[in-house]
């Protein structure tokens, strides 16, 4: 029997910022290799995200970054993307991506207890956590509206997919959680 590795997620500070780089490397890297769209973010963005609180960071028992999740906020709150989700090549399928994504949904629901929460995703595996977290998929009409976030998809390689179905719909599946008093 293969014994899991141990991690330590937590929500990222200033003191993480000397790895946005990495991380920023490590998405690109990542979504190449896969073939899939991803929104290209800059170290700089990256590292703000991780001074405002709003991101997980992991690392693997020996202190070695190891994984990344943000969360950024659309329609004045009404909405959190939790995105970015990138675990390091060599711990991929470890159980590490579910451990980030229950940390970044708990921080989106403590900092945005009301907000609805979305993801875009090609990957399987994400689509079953955040099934198993309670988002379901949905149209991208059900997504934020906010013409910021939607700029955001101008560097993924699918694109022009967006645009030529009028933001209905893409290659990505869109998933969302919504908080039980925004059902009633």
């Amino acid at each position: 029997m293969e014994v899991q590795p141990e991690f330590k997620v937590v929500v990222a500070t200033e003191e993480h910022t000397p790895y946005a780089q990495q991380i920023c490397d490590e998405m690109e890297a990542s979504a190449k290799a896969r073939g899939t769209g991803i929104a290209k973010r800059s170290p700089e963005y990256v590292a703000q995200k991780m001074r405002e609180g709003k991101a997980v960071i992991a690392f693997d028992q020996d202190g070695n970054w190891s994984g990344f999740c943000y969360i950024e906020t659309w329609g004045h709150g009404e909405y959190v993307a939790n995105s970015g989700l990138i675990v390091s090549p060599h711990l991929r399928k470890s159980g590490l991506a579910k451990l980030i994504k229950q940390k970044v949904f708990e921080l989106s629901r403590t900092k945005y207890p009301h907000a609805k929460i979305f993801g875009l995703t090609t990957a399987l595996a994400v689509m079953k956590i955040n099934s198993d977290l309670g988002y379901r998929p949905v149209t991208y009409s059900e997504l934020t509206n906010d013409e910021e976030f939607w700029k955001g998809c101008r560097s993924c390689v699918n694109f022009d997919i967006l645009t030529a179905k009028n933001r209905s719909n893409c290659l990505c599946t869109a998933m969302l959680y919504v908080p039980p008093k925004a059902e009633e």
